[in-house]
């Protein structure tokens, strides 16, 4: 048993109790179990953020985009360095494996990284003028101050590429986790901040969603980008339309693999599993949709089912542990709910749908790893992000019919293709309206150098990570650079 964290806000460079209700942070896997402790942020502890933020804006614009970025390098060791550490206290806090957690924040050492050395990078565009004695250069500046507010679910790893990109490009942020995982946010504004970042430049303050309302509303926040649900995402971008402030949104996803008649299916159930059951299902590249040709359904699903049902669920943190918790009680009832639902509307559970009655599990906030056939008559889980270990099924005749199954959804974060026929893939690649598709691997997983985001409903703004991060955290000037009289 160890004793827990004890919580504070990063305000102006000053670490803060906060004067907020009090939060408890406890393990999903043992409610009993505090693993940080403390006070909420309140409103006037954001007003502070903000005009830290606002007062240092312009010497850390200035500053030149070298020293920027040698802070994040820093900043990426020590990360790294407490990856063991830290992996372990992401699992107990947040309910995935510990090998999970440690690798979650590896990953966020990687993305420091990724935009630490931003700088060698192209920093602009040189056109050519049609007049004489003059170049047409088109700059990049930062945007202001950004406010960033992420979820629970990658409690590092979504915060890192967010705020690498926005301190490499020179904006300074104010910064809303998700109250429920507050202690890796608090290690995360650490690490930079003994890596040497100024003070104000970050501001951390963990809130609720009265500070998270505030925090959007606020005139002087300069940007917001946020990653959650669809409800709430399209409420910040209608708020940030009225204000006139760009908005980048991350919002939800119903994530389908097909499975056609060709693939290789043992790579494809193990690609299958570790979509649907990685991170418990909580995360928006899951996969929720799996869609099978008629030819393969019956061996292929019994051998999910079999892979589901042997699956190891315990404790997140014991070695050998598959899949962990979700990560609180209204999570656990809420998805529990849907399964129930999808049950009397006639779908058949081939692994799970029931809740646990006896044994740890029932301590916890667990949830068996759930596959569900669906019969014709579409139940509302085939539709509705559970967020949670819970697989829905349907069978297809032809790979037209699974393409324009998949497409079957208002967003289109990810999708995953199974199968050896490049012609077939071609055909995915055209047809399925997605912004992330994988060929024959799990539709979870995104690389800090590609874009990241959705098509339709499931994104908003300009994308993630990568170079595309630019297109939000910076914006254009275009400068017609003259001299004095041309000399011939």
């Amino acid at each position: 048993m160890t004793t827990p964290a004890q919580l504070h806000h990063l305000v102006d460079g000053q670490w803060l109790a906060g004067e907020g209700d009090t939060v408890v942070s406890t393990s999903p896997a043992d409610p009993d179990v505090v693993v940080a402790e403390g006070r909420l942020a309140d409103t006037a502890a954001l007003d502070g953020a903000v005009a830290a933020a606002q007062r240092v804006k312009r010497a850390w614009a200035r500053t030149p985009a070298h020293e920027r970025g040698a802070i994040l390098l820093r900043a990426a060791g020590i990360v790294e360095n407490a990856a063991q550490e830290w992996g372990t206290e992401l699992a107990r806090e947040e309910g995935k494996t510990k090998p999970e957690g440690i690798g979650e924040v590896l990953r966020a050492a990687q993305i420091l990284r990724y935009y630490g050395n931003d700088a060698d990078r192209d920093a602009g565009e040189v056109f050519s003028s049609p007049r004489r004695g003059e170049r047409i250069l088109v700059t990049r500046k930062p945007v202001g101050v950004v406010g960033v507010i992420t979820p629970f679910n990658f409690p590092i790893a979504i915060p890192t590429w967010k705020i690498a990109p926005a301190l490499t490009y020179g904006n300074t942020v104010v910064w809303k986790p998700a109250s429920t995982v507050p202690l890796l946010a608090m290690r995360l504004a650490q690490a930079l901040t003994d890596a040497g970042l100024p003070s104000g430049v970050l501001n951390l303050v963990i809130g609720d969603r009265t500070v998270g309302n505030a925090l959007n509303a606020h005139p002087g926040i300069d940007a917001i980008t946020f990653t959650g649900s669809t409800e709430v995402g399209r409420r910040i971008a209608a708020t940030g339309a009225a204000r006139g402030v760009p908005v980048q949104a991350e919002m939800g996803g119903k994530n389908a693999a097909v499975v056609l008649g060709d693939a290789d299916l043992e790579l494809a159930a193990e690609q299958v599993m570790f979509g649907a059951f990685r991170s418990t299902g909580q995360k928006c590249t899951a996969t929720s949709r799996l869609i099978v040709t008629d030819d393969i359904a019956e061996d292929f699903l019994a051998e999910l089912g079999k892979r589901a049902d042997a699956l190891n669920v315990g404790n997140p943190v014991q070695d050998g542990t598959e899949m962990g918790p979700v990560v609180s009680a209204a999570a656990r009832t809420s998805i529990q709910a849907g399964i129930d639902r999808a049950i009397s509307q006639k779908a058949l559970p081939i692994a799970g749908g029931h809740e646990y009655s006896e044994g740890a599990l029932v301590t916890g906030y667990f949830v068996p790893p759930t596959i569900l056939e669906l019969p014709s008559q579409t139940p509302d889980v085939w539709s509705e992000e559970l967020f949670g270990p819970v697989l829905a099924v349907r069978r297809v005749r032809t790979a037209e019919d699974a393409f324009a199954l998949a497409n079957d959804s208002e967003f289109g974060l990810s999708a995953a293709i199974f199968t050896q026929d490049l012609t077939r893939t071609l055909d995915a690649i055209d047809d399925i309206d997605v912004g992330i598709l994988h060929i024959n691997s799990e539709s979870a997983g995104a690389d800090p150098h590609v874009p990241f985001g959705g098509a339709k409903k499931s994104g908003y703004g300009p994308k993630e990570q990568g170079r595309s991060a630019r297109e939000f955290f910076t914006h254009t000037t275009t400068v017609y650079l003259r001299g004095g009289p041309i000399r011939v």
